[in-house]
């Protein structure tokens, strides 16, 4: 089926993987991660001794460059997801330093992240990600509802739908209109309006929790391109996954977890799922 229509009836015999995401997207599916050539640029992020006050995450050494996209994989209860709330001030540091180019981060709350320029996609989209009874428009404006606001605070609603308008169109947010509840949404288009607040914030690094999780496969893909641009306009983007076929086709780097500390770091490029699964798992 695709947009409540029954587009083909065949024996199972006669399809292949492809053919079926094919006919699920109606048009033809590049199999392979859209990888983008970027030029890489400064040191952007840099995370030195990072420890969570519970130890959820410990001794945290990590950069992120302009333009690159480095992966945070391990499997789940690694503290990838704690290490993600750390860096955005929702989960509490008891030690170490964040900076970002060169300037070191006192970031004890989201809001001071959001102040300093980091964004967070979270894991749980519908519980931490999106406000679900709320309109399309709103949740676009909510990381940012400065920018349409006048000097006394009030919020200008037609600026605010406009934005919402256009951002619907370029991220392909499939809703009836702005107005649509979030709740209301697929889960891929859910995704999209999480991500989609902070294009409006427009963040310098962005952090994303399992950015593919309940969301189908040309959904994935549009997630993977967003990621891409995002690197090309020079941001640093923070990939943690458990899916380590999405850790090796589009990160640039990446560090493997376990038990809440990074054992090792390794260049995508030369690597392979196998060797970051040996590390996933306490090998040495």
């Amino acid at each position: 089926m695709r947009d409540g229509k029954v587009v083909t009836r065949q024996p199972i015999s006669d399809f292949s993987i492809k053919q079926v995401v094919e006919l699920m997207l109606g048009k033809k599916f590049d199999e392979n991660y859209p990888k983008f050539e970027i030029e890489l640029g400064d040191t952007l992020l840099e995370v030195f001794g990072l420890t969570e006050k519970d130890n959820a995450v410990k001794n945290i050494d990590m950069n992120v460059k302009s333009g690159e996209i480095v992966g945070i994989s391990g499997l789940v209860g690694a503290g990838k997801t704690e290490l993600c709330k750390t860096l955005f001030g929702a989960l509490s540091r008891k030690s170490g330093k964040v900076s970002i180019n060169k300037k070191e981060l006192n970031i004890k709350s989201p809001y001071d992240a959001v102040c300093k320029g980091i964004a967070l996609v979270p894991e749980e989209r519908r519980k931490e990600g999106v406000l679900v009874m709320e309109p399309v428009f709103t949740n676009l404006s909510a990381a940012n509802l400065k920018k349409f606001s006048n000097i006394f605070s009030f919020v200008n609603s037609k600026s605010e739908r406009s934005a919402a308008r256009s951002m619907i169109a370029d991220l392909g947010i499939k809703t009836p209109s702005e107005y649509q509840k979030v709740a209301y949404l697929s889960g891929g288009n859910q995704q999209k309006v999480a991500v989609g607040k902070w294009l409006i914030a427009d963040a310098d690094i962005y952090i994303f929790d399992e950015p593919t999780k309940g969301v189908d496969v040309g959904a994935k893909r549009d997630i993977f391109l967003l990621i891409g641009e995002l690197a090309q306009k020079g941001k640093g983007v923070i990939y943690a996954s458990c899916e380590l076929s999405e850790i090796i086709g589009i990160t640039d780097r990446t560090y493997v977890m376990y038990d809440g500390e990074i054992v090792k770091e390794l260049n995508t490029a030369d690597t392979t799922e196998e060797e970051i699964l040996f590390f996933s798992t306490g090998g040495k």
